[in-house]
């Protein structure tokens, strides 16, 4: 098991004994509405609601041919977790790199902020932009005119 299952996991769990609980003592509904909230937060904490994650190279290469930007990120992230919701379906025209899959990914941020692994780190023709506003990573997808 990854570090990145350990969160929604843990929601998981929490979610079944606290409904649990609450099922023994009678509260049926709110038992089932708790489990409900506890699966969406597991669910929205995982890597499944992320574009598929590919090697921070494979991401240079293809950046390189469609000019489309690099998202470097780790699940967990509340600011990875915000850029992904705001961009909608415009997340799947990026490139995203998971730094907990890959080592040489988590070294090209750590060189592009100062040793630290802040993400999401967005690289635009070469450029790292360190947590931009999702607005400003649309407009990055739009034609150049």
């Amino acid at each position: 098991m990854t570090r990145a299952w350990i969160l929604p996991l843990l929601l998981l769990l929490t979610g079944s004994v606290v409904a649990t609980v609450l099922s023994l003592q009678g509260s049926h509904g709110t038992a089932a509405a708790l489990a409900s909230v506890f699966a969406v937060l597991a669910f929205v904490h995982s890597p499944l609601i992320f574009p598929a994650s590919i090697a921070a190279r494979e991401a240079e290469r293809r950046s390189a041919v469609d000019g489309r930007p690099i998202v470097f990120w780790r699940p967990g992230c509340a600011y990875c977790l915000r850029l992904r919701l705001r961009l909608g379906r415009d997340a799947w025209r990026l490139h995203w790199v998971d730094i907990w899959r890959d080592p040489a990914a988590a070294a090209e941020v750590r060189a592009a902020n100062d040793g630290n692994e802040t993400v999401p780190t967005v690289v635009v023709a070469g450029r790292p932009h360190t947590n931009p506003d999702p607005a400003w990573v649309r407009e990055q997808l739009s034609p150049r005119g």
